[in-house]
């Protein structure tokens, strides 16, 4: 698999180091101890067993290691492009917006003309000349700042020492493909990739996606198919057909091989039984599409395959289970629609708030819901358990997100549940989460990991350098914080606009940096750039402790051109560093987040910044202090509009979103930290959790970092 070493050592932190049988030991622990300085520039160290590892091998080979290693995490950071700035001197005489339009528009009316040159009625200021386009090389830019000082509070991440690359990759295929949880877009990726180059499989494979990535592979190879529902099948098409196998888009499906149609034709025949067949409905038109590459006229030995694309083209009748309960209620029938529930555990614990409103007993539903959460998998009762502790106090929203993270806010017009019935259920869910849950035996939690959100779903997060689930907190350190942006169009002038709203607790008296507005008394600009052939980084400037506003919402607006997924390129993240620092307006060391943008979204909001610790009530061993600052994750898009979107335009909507999420109480570490010590531990073993693992641990430690966080969710 191309790039698996680079892979491995960004998505583990681990260093992948092959066992060199008969080599010869050279200059190694002098290569090892330039790798490690070399590391150190970027925010990255090799630890100790590492360093003792690298030592006993011979020079070039470190070398060339050390090599693909500073490749690897520089690319993790963002420091493996150039950040110029168009200010050259940023964040230091950048001029006020009137005075630099004044100033353009100045050098534009007086400048050359010549006979040729007809006066325009309008003016364009984006076009005038000097405007969007870098006007210093990034060598000037350097020479133009003072080296940064490193400082005890810049960013160290340790590199551990990892085993063998096959056992590296086979270690993180196994944590993918056997997640409670659906995987980011970028992990699907990887995982289809592993799933080629990996032998074996996890016993389980819990998620969908997950199985037909497998699944891909199994059928390439002639291997028998991982399926237990119709639907398996149709993700397994559209993957193999290189479409979407959360079926959330459509899916132009592939002339398949004889073998290939045979293998699909057999499973589906495996699986479509009566009560399976009410599940086509829901993808009749990709179901058709299939049926039209597959030709099971051809297989009459596959006959239920065959009554599938029959319901898909309506020659015959099924009804699936929601159309049943929907048919149930709307009949007053609610007694018959939690009895037709009870036989999909899943499916009534998702719909237990619905249930208790509608009027039946309520003992009756939570009789029902306790019988199914025996059922049910932890991830449904761990996201129920988080809506219904969000239903004990009235919200200032509801948000809706998409698989893409595209986002959207509504008033809730919910009636309220009753305290006790809330009560009641939630304390059945504790029980039961509780009984899942492994035996810690000796058990460690770093209090900073403990404002952590569980990762319930990862297909909006971009995974990258300090990346938390959304509704995540955790503490922001430093004097100055700075925001930045980067991306390189792919075929068309692209233009991308970092913004920041700024808001009042009761998030309005908004005020914004922009383009539009290059700084306030605490903020400031970089400078706007309207086109990245070659690469554009624009950056934001915060003075902490000189800001007017509680609450700080970083924004990257598409202005004009291609797509975040369109691009060849994009990120955002910010760094925090103190003032005496000075240094170049990126410095890797400060980075303390970055991640690659890529929602369907026009606008996309990837984390709030807040001001004192009252706003969701966190407790104090999360490093909050009055007058302090955190980081809450959002990872949310905007869909914005087709061009021209600028930070002004999406004020309300914005503010809307982030208070919803804002005073959403996320379900964290904290939660199932409390649950695991309430459990009777056993010698034997240690559990740590926490953001870094220590080089301390006892042998044999059960280790859950944010990477692998989805691990510590029980089947």
């Amino acid at each position: 698999m191309k790039n698996l070493e680079s892979l491995v050592i960004s998505r583990r932190l681990r260093v992948p180091v092959e066992a060199l049988e008969g080599s010869t030991p050279g200059w190694g622990e002098v290569a090892a101890r330039q790798l490690d300085a070399a590391l150190l520039s970027v925010g990255f160290t090799c630890s100790a067993e590492l360093l003792d590892r690298l030592a006993k091998l011979p020079g070039e080979d470190v070398v060339d290691l050390g090599v693909r290693v500073l490749a690897a995490v520089r690319t993790l950071v963002g420091d493996h492009v150039q950040h110029n700035a168009y200010f050259i001197d940023f964040p230091a005489n950048v001029p006020d917006t009137v005075e630099f339009w004044a100033g353009l528009m100045r050098k534009t009316m007086v400048g050359d003309t010549s006979a040729d040159q007809v006066p325009t009625p309008t003016l364009d200021l984006l076009t005038l000349p000097g405007y969007g386009s870098y006007q210093h090389s990034y060598t000037d830019l350097l020479a133009a700042h003072a080296e940064l000082i490193p400082l005890a509070g810049d960013r160290v991440t340790v590199l551990g020492l990892g085993g063998s690359l096959e056992s590296e990759a086979r270690e993180l295929y196994f944590s993918l493909a056997g997640s409670e949880t659906p995987l980011a877009a970028e992990d699907l990726v990887v995982l289809r990739g592993l799933a080629l180059y990996c032998a074996g499989e996890p016993e389980r494979i819990p998620v969908r996606e997950n199985r037909a990535v497998v699944n891909e592979a199994r059928l390439a190879a002639g291997r028998p198919l991982l399926v237990d529902t119709v639907t398996d099948v149709l993700r397994l098409a559209c993957g193999a057909s290189g479409g979407d196998v959360t079926l959330a888009e459509s899916t132009r499906f592939r002339s398949f091989r004889r073998a290939e149609r045979r293998a699909l034709l057999a499973a589906l025949d495996g699986v479509a039984g009566a009560a399976r067949l009410g599940d086509v409905p829901r993808h009749r038109e990709q179901w058709k599409r299939l049926g039209e590459r597959l030709h099971p006229h051809e297989y009459p030995r596959f006959p239920r395959a065959a009554h599938v694309f029959e319901v898909a083209r309506g020659t015959r009748r099924a009804a699936g289970l929601d159309s049943r309960v929907e048919a149930a209620l709307g009949e007053g029938r609610a007694g018959d629609a939690v009895a037709l529930l009870e036989k999909a555990p899943g499916a009534l614990l998702r719909r237990l708030d619905h249930l208790l409103r509608i009027g039946h007993s309520a003992s009756a539903v939570l009789d029902a819901a306790e019988r199914a959460a025996g059922g049910a998998s932890c991830r449904v009762l761990l996201s129920l358990r988080e809506h219904l502790q969000n239903r004990l106090s009235p919200a200032a929203g509801r948000v809706f997100a998409n698989r893409q993270g595209r986002a959207w806010a509504a008033a809730d017009t919910r009636s309220p549940l009753e305290k006790e019935v809330l009560e009641q259920a939630l304390t059945m869910l504790d029980e039961e989460i509780t009984r899942r849950l492994p035996d810690p035996g000796e058990l460690i939690v770093d209090p900073d990991v403990l404002g952590v959100a569980l990762p319930l779903s990862g297909k909006a997060v971009a995974p990258g350098l300090g990346v938390l689930p959304r509704g995540s907190i955790s503490a922001v350190e430093g004097e100055l914080l700075r925001f930045f942006v980067h991306w390189r169009q792919a075929e068309r002038r692209t233009d991308y606009d970092l913004s920041a709203l700024m808001l009042n607790d009761s998030y309005g008296d908004a005020e914004h940096v922009s383009w539009t507005n290059h700084g306030n008394g605490f903020a400031t600009y970089s400078g706007d750039l309207t086109q990245a052939a070659r690469g554009a980084s624009e950056f934001i400037d915060i003075r902490l402790a000189d800001a007017t506003r509680t609450i700080i919402i970083p924004q990257v607006d598409i202005y004009a051109g291609e797509r975040f997924d369109e691009a060849a390129e994009a990120f955002f993240g910010y760094m925090s560093r103190e003032t005496e620092q000075k240094g170049r307006p990126f410095e890797p060391r400060t980075v303390r987040m970055k991640s690659d943008l890529r929602g369907s979204g026009r606008v996309a909001l990837p984390l709030v910044f807040l001001r004192d610790s009252d706003s969701d009530g966190e407790g104090d061993d999360e490093g909050e202090r009055a007058g302090g600052w955190r980081v809450k994750w959002l990872h949310l898009y905007l869909k914005g509009h087709p061009g021209f979107n600028q930070v002004e335009g999406h004020r309300v909507t914005t503010s809307l979103l982030v208070r919803s999420i804002v005073e959403r109480d996320y379900l964290g570490v904290r939660y199932l930290a409390g649950l695991l010590r309430a459990k009777s531990p056993s010698a034997g073993h240690t559990t740590y959790i926490g953001l870094e693992a220590p080089a301390d641990l006892p042998p044999g430690s059960r280790i859950y970092t944010p990477g692998t966080l989805h691990e510590l969710i029980p089947a």
